[in-house]
């Protein structure tokens, strides 16, 4: 009855309100749809759409390739090459363009061995603030108001490029206690501020900036790729641990380790391999950090532990099953890379948005004794369904050990064609 006498009494305003949340629907749905678009040779053009949103080759409006959610056959790209296509509202309006990116199904090798990860950052990376007690006994906040924040990036001083923290440290000391000009990076812009430095109780000039040049772990190498000399890890991003960002790179080194010990993950509490990279080899350079995983480019192909005769197609996401699948990972201080089995529980084919493609448990009895299921250090290990490679794992879940989250094949692979 309440609902009812609310109804009427708001009549009007919820008609008046009915189109604004209709052109807001539509807004996020053009916003969704994204400007490039990386496919196999003959793999299908997938968008949801909504009624009246169509997508069709940019000098033929009549040649619609998808209508209001429903696919049609010319949606299927068998050529390599670009494509551009125009995204119209009701065949009125053009409110979008698509540049569709058709690449060659590539052959990699599966690897599955750990390795060491060291990252250098593009300038300085903010992990912290803290107030200054300077020579006059006052608290001092010299960062407040300049708009510098933590997981921001200092990339030069006064016009001088900062490569290390000890650049940062020497130029700020040596500036006497006049103004500087930082130039920094925020959210991908480049931005300018202007700051005054303090001196400290110990006679140095000080910013109260926490700062850090690079960073260092252990992960599994997923593939190589021998047309390019690739290689691709981790299945996710490496991210600040204070700042919880995607650190920005100016390159890295892939480098093998040597394997300590395993702590065995339980629900709750994942577990984690242990290692040293300290007097390692290396293996390849880092050129690119992101949220599917790190990219390089191979150095030493004997460090790798790899053989030509392992060599299989990437699997396309549709011929990809529930079911049982392997890993191939490196789990024990003799680093001997295994397959265990897996099954996989459930495939989201239309996530092209983040690395959690399938939901996966761990079934092997042997690799359960071992680790408890997924632990710390095994992402990046490749999965393997009907001879074909078609995936990498990337988280546990926190309350189950045993099971967790991998990106598909076809975006790992579509990554690398996009970062090279």
């Amino acid at each position: 009855m309440n609902l009812i006498k609310f109804l009427k009494k708001n009549y009007i305003k919820l008609l008046l309100l009915l189109p604004i949340i209709i052109i807001y629907i539509y807004v996020i749905a053009i916003e969704n749809i994204p400007t490039v678009v990386t496919l196999f040779e003959g793999e299908n053009f997938k968008i949801n759409t909504l009624w009246g949103v169509n997508i069709h080759q940019a000098e033929n409006k009549n040649d619609a390739i998808l209508t209001s959610s429903i696919l049609k056959d010319s949606a299927e790209f068998s050529e390599k090459g670009k494509t551009q296509l125009t995204v119209s509202l009701f065949n009125l309006f053009d409110v979008k363009e698509i540049e569709v990116n058709v690449v060659e199904n590539i052959s990699v090798i599966p690897v599955g061995g750990i390795a060491g990860i060291k990252l250098y950052t593009s300038g300085v990376l903010v992990v912290g603030m803290s107030e200054i007690e300077g020579k006059d006994s006052l608290k001092h906040k010299p960062y407040q108001n300049t708009g510098i924040e933590e997981g921001d990036i200092i990339t030069a001083i006064n016009d001088v490029e900062i490569s290390n923290t000890e650049e940062l440290v020497e130029n700020v000391d040596k500036s006497n206690g006049k103004e500087l000009k930082l130039k920094f990076i925020k959210d991908g812009e480049t931005k300018e501020c202007s700051i005054l430095p303090v001196e400290a109780q110990d006679g140095k000039y000080k910013l109260g900036l926490w700062v850090r040049d690079s960073a260092a772990g252990i992960g599994t190498i997923t593939l190589y790729e021998p047309t390019t000399n690739s290689f691709i890890a981790l299945g996710h991003g490496i991210t600040d641990i204070d700042t919880n960002e995607l650190i920005q790179i100016s390159t890295g080194e892939l480098v093998t380790t040597k394997v300590i010990s395993i702590i065995k993950g339980q629900n709750g509490e994942p577990g984690k391999i242990q290692g040293t990279i300290d007097r390692q080899q290396n293996i390849g350079t880092i050129y690119k950090n992101t949220n599917f995983g790190i990219y390089g480019t191979v150095k030493n192909k004997s460090n790798l532990q790899i053989s030509s005769n392992k060599k299989m197609e990437v699997a396309l996401r549709d011929e990809i099953t529930t079911g049982k699948a392997s890993i191939l990972c490196s789990v024990d201080e003799t680093e001997k890379i295994k397959e265990y089995e897996i099954e996989i529980k459930k495939i989201y084919k239309n996530n092209n948005f983040d690395n959690k493609s399938m939901l996966i448990t761990v079934t092997d009895k042997e690799l359960l004794e071992k680790t408890g299921g997924i632990i710390q250090g095994m992402s990046g290990s490749p999965i393997i369904q009907n001879g074909k490679f078609i995936g990498a794992v990337t988280h546990v879940l926190v309350n189950d050990s045993t099971s967790g989250y991998a990106v598909f094949g076809d975006i790992l692979i579509k990554q690398l064609k996009n970062v090279q």
